[in-house]
């Protein structure tokens, strides 16, 4: 991944490197390399798709923290709170630009229309949700949402990684529906984290999305269950906008049992994988997707 950057502008260089050293899960290359050494693909094929993958997830998050205002991630300051806004999206572009060239480094057409079939629907999940989501109360919505901003790329990144494996068109659907279930899995636990994670680990302040118009699953469990609250019906009408009645929904959403009914919907996603998993030998690379899977809804950021 630091060797995109080579030979090109230095600033470029500087801004991967600030990117990279931020650290993060690198839970979408681990998936990668766990199901394509399960199955047997060659390794060059898998170092170059892992790093495709977390360069194009790194390029999504440049320009999310751009569109949101965002000035901490993970608690370092974001590229746009260093660089102004045309920087910093031109340094997006470039990782998008790198991410394809090493999911092209593959040497696999179908991958590379995965890949940017993937990209495609990211932007207009992104564009859906600033367009025609704020303050919506819809649980289609929603799934389509999270499935459009984040388990499109597990999805993706599972199914890449049994395509260039010498694997059945069969063992490629479990592992695309795989990466899916822990997908969903994954964003719905990051929306319970926004109301009740440590705001220091976290790295941003709680009920961020409900603060910023987008209607989450605990947020929809809340409604559907009172549907008589103010707050709840101001939000089709902008209510989201005002910041006292949203602090005080995100407060009653907090003191509610609507997180853990929506954790309960994620280990539902998580165990759907887990079954898919049963359809393979044991081996080590299938106790660690195992691991990963349960680790989803157990972490804390």
């Amino acid at each position: 991944m630091r060797s995109q950057a080579d030979e090109n502008h230095p600033d470029l260089r500087a801004a991967l490197e600030h990117l990279l050293a931020a650290g993060g899960k690198r839970v979408r290359p681990t998936l990668s390399s766990l199901v394509g050494n399960m199955l047997g693909a060659p390794l060059e094929k898998l170092i170059n798709l892992g790093a495709a993958v977390e360069l194009l997830h790194t390029a999504t998050l440049v320009h999310d923290d751009l569109i949101d205002g965002s000035l901490l991630r993970r608690g370092t300051p974001t590229l746009n709170a260093r660089w102004s806004p045309p920087a910093t999206v031109l340094t997006g572009d470039f990782l998008f630009a790198r991410a394809a060239k090493l999911a092209a480094d593959t040497d696999h057409l179908p991958l590379m229309k995965l890949f940017s079939d993937t990209l495609a629907t990211i932007v207009n999940g992104e564009l859906t949700q600033m367009f025609t989501s704020r303050g919506l109360v819809n649980r289609d919505n929603y799934y389509k949402r999270i499935y459009a901003k984040t388990a499109s790329l597990f999805e993706m990144t599972s199914r890449a990684a049994a395509m260039v494996s010498p694997a059945s068109e069969d063992t490629v659907e479990a592992m695309r529906d795989f990466g899916y279930q822990i997908g969903m899995a994954f964003q719905i636990v990051d929306d319970i984290l926004d109301f009740n994670g440590d705001q220091t680990t976290v790295g941003k302040p709680l009920g961020s999305d409900l603060l910023n118009g987008l209607v989450t699953l605990p947020a929809i469990y809340f409604a559907e269950t009172n549907p008589g609250d103010p707050d709840v019906l101001s939000l089709p009408n902008g209510g989201w906008t005002n910041n006292e009645n949203m602090t005080r929904l995100v407060e009653k959403i907090r003191s509610s049992s609507c997180t853990k009914k929506a954790m309960s919907e994620a280990e539902q996603h998580v165990d759907r994988a887990l079954v898919r998993l049963d359809e393979f030998p044991p081996c080590a690379e299938r106790d660690a997707l195992e691991n990963l899977a349960k680790y989803i809804v157990d972490r804390k950021i």
